[in-house]
């Protein structure tokens, strides 16, 4: 008897596009591309699924001035956009001083692609983050105390966080295997940023630490947790949910005058930068 194979990796981002209604036939979305594999696999599958889905698309990639092999990593998306007939542009940020340099380059990266979305007229902002992203980000947010709330991580269809169209994950089904596999099978070249593998990072320890060894006690975690992940989010539709009177009241005053995003102190200790969506906060996914 034959082995069925896995799903390729166009098959679940076609699932995930037609079940959780990311975009629609003839809608334009902006592909955020950083040259690294999640982000070159989802963009070359978008790509191969517009006769099928009719969608259009345009490459976008953010060289934050932070690391000098940016713009080379930046130039491998860029090539395969040309190859398949893509549209491509890279937009430099600058980051203003201050604390969390993740948080502020994730809201200069946001808003980049949001600038290009508007001018171009896309429905959506799509990002690369995978089912193992979801699981991990879970997995962070538990560590961290987080709340029902808290741990609602990564839908396949999001506000952004600063503000405009919605973000969409057409790889929120796919594990990484997969993203490897299609690119290998077409020959795609893809970078890998080296703070991926600097274990000061708790990301990093939870992809190769903790994920792994939860695997090998359950083999279905990862799929697990991205569930538990939905189910939270349908069940929490308060974004306040989890925060004390104070927290509240100070991030309705940040919403209130207008700031981008305000940092909380949670019990604990622990501090957390929270961005607004037409002056709702939004939990950082720490992607």
């Amino acid at each position: 008897m034959s082995r069925s194979h896995p799903p390729s990796l166009t098959t679940l981002v076609q699932s995930a596009v037609r079940n959780e209604g990311l975009f629609a036939r003839g809608d334009l979305v902006v592909c955020g591309c950083s040259g690294g594999p999640d982000s070159t696999a989802m963009l070359h599958a978008l790509a191969l699924l517009r006769g099928r889905l009719g969608h259009e698309l345009v490459g976008v990639g953010v060289d934050h001035g932070l690391r000098p092999e940016a713009p080379a990593e930046l130039k491998l998306a860029s090539d395969v956009a040309g190859r398949l007939g893509l549209p491509f542009e890279v937009v430099k940020v600058e980051l203003a001083a201050g604390p969390n340099l993740q948080a502020r380059a994730r809201h200069e990266r946001h808003r980049a692609l949001q600038s290009v979305a508007l001018r171009v007229g896309a429905v959506a902002v799509a990002l690369g983050h995978t089912a193992d992203d979801r699981a991990e980000t879970l997995l962070m947010r538990l560590l961290r105390g987080a709340g029902p709330r808290g741990l609602a991580v990564m839908p396949a269809r999001a506000p952004s966080p600063v503000g405009g169209v919605d973000l969409v994950r057409p790889l929120v089904l796919a594990r990484r295997a997969a993203v490897r596999l299609h690119l290998e099978r077409h020959g795609l070249a893809s970078a890998d940023d080296p703070t991926n593998l600097e274990s000061r990072f708790l990301r990093t320890r939870v992809r190769h630490e903790l994920l792994p060894l939860l695997e090998e006690l359950s083999p279905g975690v990862a799929a697990h947790l991205c569930h538990l992940a939905e189910m939270l989010r349908l069940e929490q539709p308060d974004p306040l949910a989890d925060l004390g009177r104070a927290q509240r009241l100070q991030l309705q005053h940040s919403a209130r005058v207008g700031r981008p995003f305000a940092t909380v102190r949670l019990s604990g200790g622990r501090e957390v930068c929270v961005t607004f969506s037409k002056k709702t906060p939004v939990l950082p996914d720490e992607q």
